[in-house]
């Protein structure tokens, strides 16, 4: 582990806890962990950030997908196919990364982010009780393994940023789940493709493991406390996080293209 001040790996593992709990509430978390090791460790590789902040981050959300699995009505069965999905999609996005520009990539999302808020913002009852609507069957299952999954782990591996807000907009909208049950399944698919990107990261010898187990203790402790946070108050906390998360997104995003 590179040499780090006091104060940095504090104000590492706090960011790790916070990144923790958006991960839980409504995902994203990332936007804020990797530029926070980006900042705090600027002697080291960005590939090292990244593994390090994937090896962080599946601690934390393993432990929201427990937490969740155990209070809210999740499929497991079919959020773990999603992932699987999620994994190969992901694999294929990688394979195509070096040919885009993510110059290119930036204004499209940004573009889609403001419409997803415009959306929230307008029909208040989307992911609510009141507009999950009618059981789940299996052609809402099957599209959500093959567009949710392959499409946004195809995007993940391709490109990145928010992949987990979109993942609680897509499987809200899919199969007419409420955001808190949707959250609770997308954070069962993070397991799945963080899963996979750790591997990889691992097997390049890209990750920071001293450091990561520090900030995974953070990270687990922020994620539980999310993932109740988001239990107890319901899809309209979740709602209003998510909204915070998504100009967020597009805040940054401005800002890599434009500054």
């Amino acid at each position: 582990m590179p040499d780090i001040s006091l104060t940095t790996l504090l104000l590492l593992c706090l960011a790790a806890a916070l990144a923790g709990w958006i991960d839980a509430v409504v995902g994203g978390g990332g936007l804020l962990l990797i530029p926070a090791l980006l900042l705090g460790l600027p002697q080291v590789p960005a590939a090292h950030a990244l593994g390090t902040n994937k090896a962080v981050a599946i601690v934390g959300t393993t432990g929201a997908a427990v937490t969740y699995v155990r209070k809210a009505p999740v499929s497991v069965k079919t959020a773990v196919r999603i992932g699987l999905f999620a994994l190969a999609g992901s694999m294929g996005g990688a394979f195509f990364a070096a040919g885009i520009s993510s110059d290119v990539l930036r204004p499209v999302i940004m573009v889609v982010l403001l419409g997803v808020a415009a959306f929230v913002l307008f029909r208040p009852a989307f992911g609510t009780a009141t507009e999950a609507r009618g059981p789940v069957t299996r052609a809402r299952v099957v599209t959500a393994i093959v567009l949710v999954g392959g499409g946004l782990g195809f995007y993940d591996g391709l490109f990145g940023p928010g992949t987990g807000t979109f993942l609680v907009l897509a499987l809200t909208a899919v199969l007419h789940l409420d955001m808190v049950t949707a959250s609770a399944t997308a954070k069962i698919v993070n397991v799945c493709t963080n899963a996979g990107a750790l591997a990889m990261f691992a097997y390049q010898g890209s990750v920071l493991w001293q450091l990561a187990v520090l900030m995974a203790v953070f990270n687990l402790a922020g994620g539980q406390l999310g993932a109740r946070m988001a239990l107890r108050k319901g899809a309209e906390f979740v709602r209003g996080v998510l909204l915070v998360v998504v100009f967020s997104l597009v805040a940054k995003l401005a800002f890599d293209q434009w500054a």
